[in-house]
C-alpha cells in the first residue's frame, strides 16, 4: 500500500518539477535563531520522494539558513494531496551539477549556470507523511 502511495507522490512531484517556475513547494528551513522559516520555492528536479533540488543565490538567507543547520521540511500540497517530506538539505557548487540543474527561467536572476552567485540545493528525504488520493502513508526512508 505505501509503495502506491509513494510511487503517486512522485507522480505528482513530478508535474511540479520541470523548472521553469512551473511548480511550488514550501521549503523549511531553521532562521538564525532557531525557528522554523517556510517560503515558497521552485523544484528544479526530484527523483520521486528521495531528493529534490532546488537553485538560488549563493549569498541568499536560504543558504545562510542551511550553511548553519541543514535540517529541513518540504511539503506539496493541494486541495487533493499533501505531500511532506523531512530530510537534509545541502548547499552544492559543483559546476558539473550547477549545469545540470540549470533550466532556462533562471537567467531572470544569474548570468548563466556558471554564475559564482548561483547554486543548487539538494534535500535528501530521511521521511515522509503524505496524504495522497486520500490514503495516507508515513514513513523512513
Amino acid at each position: 500500500m505505501n509503495e502506491e502511495i509513494i510511487a503517486r507522490a512522485g507522480e505528482i512531484i513530478a508535474t511540479s518539477t520541470a523548472g521553469e517556475d512551473k511548480g511550488y513547494c514550501a521549503l523549511t528551513l531553521m532562521d538564525t535563531d532557531d525557528f522554523p522559516t517556510t517560503s515558497t520555492i521552485s523544484v528544479s528536479k526530484a527523483d520521486g520522494i528521495n531528493w529534490l533540488t532546488f537553485c538560488t543565490g549563493l549569498g541568499s538567507d536560504r543558504t545562510k539558513r542551511i550553511n548553519r543547520c541543514s535540517k529541513a521540511s518540504v511539503c506539496f500540497n493541494s486541495i487533493d494531496h499533501n505531500i511532506t517530506l523531512v530530510g537534509t538539505i545541502n548547499v552544492i557548487t559543483d559546476p558539473e551539477i550547477k549545469k545540470e540543474m540549470w533550466y532556462r527561467g533562471l537567467e531572470n536572476h544569474f548570468s548563466g549556470w556558471d554564475d559564482p552567485n548561483y547554486c543548487v540545493l539538494r534535500f535528501t528525504t530521511s521521511r515522509y507523511n503524505l496524504l495522497v488520493d486520500w490514503k495516507e502513508a508515513k514513513g523512513f526512508i
